[in-house]
């Protein structure tokens, strides 16, 4: 009987630190990304687990101490302060089905951003974007699937367009009054084994060419700390607005998946549902460093 609660210890131990180091792998395969998604638990556990397991006493606590640094470095980002911007941005998963829409054009209205970028856009709730064009007049929107679309709606001027149909990106080239930039709404899809890696591969090298600031706000489906983050941030030289909070709920699990990006990064907070399943992020950033 100990003999057999050994080797499960063992057995247990050497899984979990597979998955732990595997969640750090998503430049290598978009499994990692998937993992990367649960990477806190999978510390957690482990930390524990390893130090009854009969590994030697060195390996077992470095082991522990690797994990609470991990689980440190994202349970921090719930507590960094961030300065807030001069552009305001509101980010929202809408729901396919969302019929709250005179709740959230009042809440829009109320936020008064200067950027909307919304997700989900479908003929059960485009109302709100045809509500919002008086304050909103330079609008775009581009397909995701069949049955919806992407918008990304601004106050000021615009001079230019991006459509990427079918991978869920649509972007205005914006006329501030502190300069050009491009302000990009995204819907990710879910990671592997879905098509979200593909995707952000297709997206990217677009993004990469532009010579103007880029902000980009959507559901990117997917932790901050994941590999494709890092990919996103480098590519469009941003830095994601926080701290971080949880959006958006999986199986009971939440999860930080819904952000904004810009150059200087900048001041995040959580808006209600308001009859989506994705709570809004309010976003002050910074675009021009």
């Amino acid at each position: 009987m100990v003999r057999a609660a050994r080797w499960t210890v063992i057995c247990v131990a050497l899984a979990l630190t597979a998955a732990f180091l595997g969640s750090f792998a998503g430049r290598l395969h978009p499994a990692g990304d998937s993992l990367a998604v649960f990477r806190l638990p999978i510390a957690g556990v482990l930390a524990l687990v390893v130090i009854w397991s009969p590994w030697p006493a060195l390996l077992r606590w470095l082991v522990a101490v690797i994990c609470i640094a991990a689980m440190a470095q994202i349970v921090l980002q719930k507590y960094t302060t961030h300065p807030a911007g001069p552009v305001i941005v509101y980010q929202k998963n809408l729901l396919f089905g969302n019929a709250q829409v005179e709740a959230l054009q009042s809440d829009i209205l109320a936020a008064n951003p200067d950027i909307v970028a919304l997700q989900e856009v479908t003929s059960r709730n485009a109302a709100l974007v045809q509500n919002l064009r008086a304050t909103y007049p330079h609008q775009a929107s581009c397909a995701l699937t069949d049955w919806a679309r992407v918008a990304i709606l601004s106050r000021w001027p615009v001079e230019g367009e991006i459509c990427l149909e079918q991978r869920g990106l649509v972007g205005l080239q914006v006329l501030s009054p502190d300069g050009v930039f491009w302000a990009f709404s995204l819907h990710a899809y879910w990671p592997w084994p879905h098509g979200q890696a593909r995707q952000i591969g297709e997206v990217l090298p677009v993004l990469g060419t532009l010579n103007e600031p880029i902000v980009i706000a959507g559901d990117f489906n997917m932790v901050p700390w994941s590999y494709t983050h890092r990919w996103l941030a480098g590519v469009t030289q941003t830095s994601r607005a926080g701290p971080l909070f949880p959006t958006f709920r999986r199986v009971g699990v939440p999860l930080p998946i819904d952000h904004v990006y810009a150059p200087g990064g900048g001041r995040a907070s959580a808006r209600p549902l308001l009859g989506s399943d994705h709570l809004g992020v309010l976003a002050e950033v910074t675009v021009f460093e």
